[in-house]
Order: structure tokens, then C-alpha cells, then sequence
């Protein structure tokens, strides 16, 4: 028998990428799940992976300490997933990314919680020029502050089915006849799996050794930009111009597709771009989870062929 069945396991913010394979894995271990959501019916979704009763939606915003209390206070566990992007109206960093997390710790510990888990980001750094990072770092000290015990997983870039990073991209490739390198596509990224993200939160919640531990979450290999741009190329089969675009260059495009309600590029993504997101050699990890890092090129070629030329059934021609 799993050591999550019967527990009660609340998830904050539980409908995005990586709540969805958590939520599966959660299920599948027979744990009882509740997930606040602001929509939701995208959570109702889910209940097709567990057994009646199994899985209860809250829709509330995580802002409102009533809405937030109501689904820690039965919780045994709370996963806390809440990230965004970019902001748009009170959906800002400082609120969901920095002062959420520590009011989660709070009211954890108030209502006798036994385990948190937080998912923040790789390059959460409270120096960094981007607010995002800056905060992300906030949220995960203030959290340690309220709640010693917690583990916080930092991920770097997350890929799998439905990720915002590899489709976009490939998506991007079927209509446009470049692809824009930002300052030159020379960062280094570690892209880790969404199913390796979702074990690595299980595996947490079963050692005693992992509380208060913090995890850097990567892949097996680190590329460039460029080079998954290439990699991209090659797994919708088409052949694009990669076009080194300077930092000086995109600000103006970022600054402008800034105003959107879901902006592709911001001023903020600009400032973790010039920045490395990888994991320290130093760092605790999936290896440490006792967890085989899943390499890109094993899972993403498969859910890219829909933006293949001719479809997912097209045979390949691009080499």
C-alpha cells in the first residue's frame, strides 16, 4: 500500500502543467485530493483518474485567506504549485510569489499540518535583476521562515505534453521563417520532465531526510538556447532561419508585447534570459530523489509531429 493512500492532500493552484501530473500521480496513489482553483471546472476534469469522491475542486482565489484556509485546514499534506509568468491586474509577483508562500507556511502550521511542499523555480535568487526571480527566492525564505520543514523544489525549464516552452516554439515554426535567438541564444538551459518534476514531489513526501531540504530539478543534459531551437527544428521537420536577436534589440518587442494578456516575451523574461538556468553541481537533486532524469529527446519528438508538415502521420523527411 502507498504512503499517500487515505491522506488528504490539498494542492494550491493544482489545474496548471504540472498539477495535472501531479494530480494523476496523487490519485493513482490512492491519496484524497483537493485542489483550489480559480476555475474550478478545469480541476472536475481530473476526476476521471480516481474513484468517486476522490477529488474535490474548490473554486476560490488564493489570495483570500478565507478560500485558502478551507482547503489547508483538512490537509495532512499541501502542495503549493501557484507561479505565473507574467502579472495581470492583482495577479502580481510580490502577492502570489513571495507573500503567498509564507502564508501558506503560516496557516500550515497553525492548522497542524504534518508536510509542505513548494515548487519554485531554478534561478530564484534574491539578487537578481528579474522580479520574477527575485520573488520567486522571497516566497521560498519566508516560506522556510513559517514552515521549517518544508521542501522546495526549484525547477528549471519543465517540458512534457502541453508545455508552454517546446510547443510554443514548434508552433511558432509552422508559420513563421525564423526563429528569434535572444542574445544570441547562448544561455544554458536544463529542461526537466513534468513526470520527473511530479515523482520527485512524492518521493519528497516520503523521506524524512528531504524536510526543509531544497532541490534544484534538472534534466540529464544542458543545452543552449540555440540548440533546442535547433532541436525543435528538427522534430517538427522543418527548416527555419535562426535569427541572433540582441538584448538591446528585443526590448522595444517585449515592452510592447508586455501590454497583451499573455504575453510571449516580457521586459522581465528579457533579465532571466541573460542569466544561466541550470542546477549547481553542489545541489540536492533528482538523483538524490532517487529519480533517472528523462533526456528531451525520449518524450518531446513524439508530441511535436502535430506540427510536423502533413501532421502527426507525415513521414520524416528533415535531417
Amino acid at each position: 500500500m502507498s504512503y499517500l493512500s487515505g491522506k488528504t492532500v490539498s494542492l494550491i493552484g493544482g489545474t496548471g502543467f504540472v498539477g495535472r501530473a501531479l494530480t494523476e500521480k496523487l490519485l493513482n496513489a490512492g491519496a484524497r485530493v483537493i485542489i483550489l482553483a480559480r476555475n474550478a471546472e478545469r480541476a472536475k476534469r481530473l476526476k476521471t483518474g480516481g474513484a468517486i469522491g476522490q477529488l474535490t475542486a474548490v473554486a476560490g482565489d488564493a489570495q483570500d485567506d478565507t478560500n485558502l484556509l478551507s482547503v489547508i485546514s483538512p490537509a495532512e499534506i499541501v502542495i503549493n504549485l501557484v507561479g505565473i509568468l507574467a502579472p495581470s491586474g492583482q495577479q502580481t509577483f510580490p502577492a502570489l510569489q513571495a507573500e503567498l508562500p509564507a502564508r501558506i507556511g503560516r496557516m500550515a502550521k497553525e492548522t497542524g499540518c504534518h508536510q509542505v511542499v513548494h515548487v519554485s523555480a531554478l534561478g530564484a535568487k534574491l539578487k537578481s535583476q528579474s522580479t520574477y526571480a527575485r520573488t520567486k527566492a522571497e516566497g521560498d525564505r519566508s516560506l522556510l521562515r513559517q514552515f521549517p520543514d518544508a521542501v522546495i523544489m526549484q525547477p528549471s525549464i519543465i517540458f512534457g505534453p502541453g508545455d508552454n516552452f517546446f510547443n510554443r516554439f514548434g508552433q511558432m515554426a509552422m508559420f513563421s521563417p525564423a526563429l528569434p535567438l535572444i542574445g544570441g541564444g547562448a544561455s544554458l538551459m536544463q529542461p526537466v520532465y513534468v513526470g520527473d518534476v511530479a515523482d520527485a514531489v512524492l518521493a519528497a513526501l516520503n523521506m524524512e531526510e528531504a524536510k526543509g531540504k531544497i532541490y534544484q530539478l534538472g534534466g540529464p543534459q544542458t543545452y543552449s538556447f540555440a540548440e533546442l531551437m535547433r532541436f525543435t527544428l528538427k522534430c517538427v521537420g522543418r527548416r527555419r532561419l535562426l535569427v541572433p536577436v540582441p538584448f538591446s534589440v528585443a526590448r522595444l518587442p517585449a515592452a510592447l508585447f508586455s501590454l497583451l494578456p499573455n504575453p510571449p516575451l516580457t521586459l522581465d523574461q528579457l533579465k532571466l534570459l541573460k542569466a544561466d538556468n541550470v542546477c549547481q553541481k553542489s545541489a540536492l537533486g533528482l538523483n538524490e530523489l532517487g529519480i533517472m532524469p528523462t533526456a528531451i529527446e525520449s518524450v518531446v519528438p513524439d508530441y511535436l509531429m502535430q506540427f510536423r508538415p502533413g501532421g502527426r502521420f507525415a513521414p520524416n523527411s528533415f535531417s
